[in-house]
Formats: C-alpha cells, structure tokens, sequence
C-alpha cells in the first residue's frame, strides 16, 4: 500500500492563516467640495443657508455741480437647506476581535468615502440645472464647447479666476479624441491643437484648456440615457455647500447584539447661487452611446 507525503493538504491543521492589510476596492476621491462656495453652519444656527446676492452695478458719467442720481441695490436670495446623509453598519465583538485589521478604522474610510461620493453625486447633479449652456445630449463634446462657455462667461464678467470645467470621464475621453486628432486619426501626436493635444496624450488628463483646469469625475449620474452625462463650465460662486460641523464617523455599543454600531454621517445642503456663474456641458458619450 502506498503512502502518500505529507503536504500542506494533510497539514492543513497546523498551517497559521496569514491575512493581508486590508484592499479597498479603489474609488477616485471627492473633487467637488473644493471647487464651489462652502458655507459653516454652527451648531443652533438652525439649518438653512441664507446667502444674499449683491448685483453687479453701473456707474455712469455726471455734469459737473449736479447730484448724483441714487441707485437702489436689491439682493436676491439663494437658499441652502441642509439634510442628513448616514451610513451604518452592525459590527460584531466577534468579528472585530477576530479580524486581523482594524475593523473599526476600515469601516471608518469606508464609510467617509461613501458620503463623500454622495456629496459630489449632489453637487454635481445640479449642473444640468444651468439655464443656458451647450449641447442636448445628442452630440459629443468638442473643444470649441468649452471655449463658447468660457467665453459666454467672460462676457457677462464672470471672472476667469475660480473657474473651472468638471466633466465625466466617459465625456471627457471625447474631448481628448478631438484634441489629438491628426488628420482623420484621433489620439495621434501633434493634432489640430497642438501642444495641449500632446499633453493629453502623455498624461491622459486635458490639464488646461481656454484658461481654466479641467477635471473629471465619476461622481456624475447619468441623465435618461447611459452615456448622457451632464458638466459643466462654472465660477465657485455658482454652486454652495452648506454644512453643519464636517463628515463625522460615531460609535456605540448595541450590548445585547454584543457589538457596536458604526455611523458615518454629514449634515449639508446644495444648490446654485448664481445661474449666470455656469453654463451647462450636455453631451453623449461616443463610447456608452
């Protein structure tokens, strides 16, 4: 009778179990709180932003020894209300003292991480919301769009300074197509744009166009159709933030499930402070058309 060796197999007993650190299914981090106007609320200051917006005003010329004429200055208002967005979980003393990790401080960055998604999911929703801007969700993007809109902008003396154009990646990969075509050949070096054509093509990122940065996200939800995403060409001042305190992450114990609950929450409100600050980037995508 033939005996067999001894392997891992038959050892299997005596063999430890060796848990890596923990992987994170990787996730781009929230861009959108950084690029629009942020508001803090204390606590007891109830939970709606009340933001006055002052008109731009014209002087004019006057004869010499006559009064000026006086000017009424009306302010428009721009509400923010703020709402609860949480996230929990259960977790066991047995599967928190088992694990081989901090379970509490994944769950902690996990956590963080889905309501700042919510976040920029909120903020970004709001785009299509512009009243003017450019496309219908029928044609993909072209570099003139982001020009037209920068310039629309300009001429309504939005200033360049803290502007910004944010699009999804799926839109933005257009964008990049015609920014590097040579000839009939997309993502060719050299294109019709030249250096900023070369610069997509080394990094994968647009960087600067028309004199504002472009950013991409995935942060964006699609609208009716997939491949439909809305962006934008918008000024800080266009979209709020308003929040209580900052994304807080609590535990507490629940004794008699034996294990602790961990919360993640954020009080916040969004919405557009000023229409005029943003034009509307409402493309289809040519590869989720």
């Amino acid at each position: 009778m033939a005996v067999g060796p001894s392997t891992t197999t038959s050892l299997n007993d005596l063999l430890p179990e060796i848990i890596q650190e923990a992987m994170f299914v990787a996730s781009e981090r929230s861009i959108m709180r950084g690029l629009v106007k942020n508001y803090t609320l204390a606590p007891g200051q109830g939970k709606t932003v009340n933001v006055p917006i002052y008109p731009i005003q014209t002087a004019a010329v006057i004869s010499e020894g006559s009064e000026v004429d006086s000017t009424e200055v009306a302010t428009s208002n721009a509400v923010l209300t703020v709402q609860t967005v949480a996230i929990r979980t259960l977790l066991t003393d047995l599967a928190r003292t088992s694990a081989a990790s901090n379970v509490v401080a994944d769950l902690g960055r996990l956590f963080g991480e889905a309501v700042a998604r919510k976040m920029d999911t909120d903020l970004t929703a709001l785009f299509a919301g512009f009243a003017a801007g450019y496309g219908n969700y029928t044609a993909v993007i072209t570099p003139s769009d982001i020009f037209k809109a920068v310039a629309t902008l300009k001429a309504n003396a939005v200033p360049s300074e803290g502007m910004v154009c944010v699009l999804h990646p799926e839109i933005a990969y257009d964008l990049k197509a015609a920014l590097t075509t040579s000839g009939n050949t997309p993502f060719a070096m050299g294109g019709v744009y030249g250096e900023v054509g070369n610069e997509a093509m080394r990094t994968g990122f647009v960087g600067m166009l028309a004199g504002i940065p472009i950013y991409e996200t995935s942060n964006i939800a699609a609208v009716t159709n997939p491949g439909d995403f809305p962006g934008a060409v918008f000024h800080r001042d266009a979209l709020g933030l308003g929040m209580i305190g900052d994304i807080r992450i609590e535990t507490q114990r629940r004794a008699s499930f034996l294990g602790d609950d961990i919360v993640c929450s954020a009080y916040y409100g969004v919405g557009e402070l000023q229409d005029g600050y943003g034009r509307h980037l409402k493309f289809d995508s040519s590869i989720n058309p």
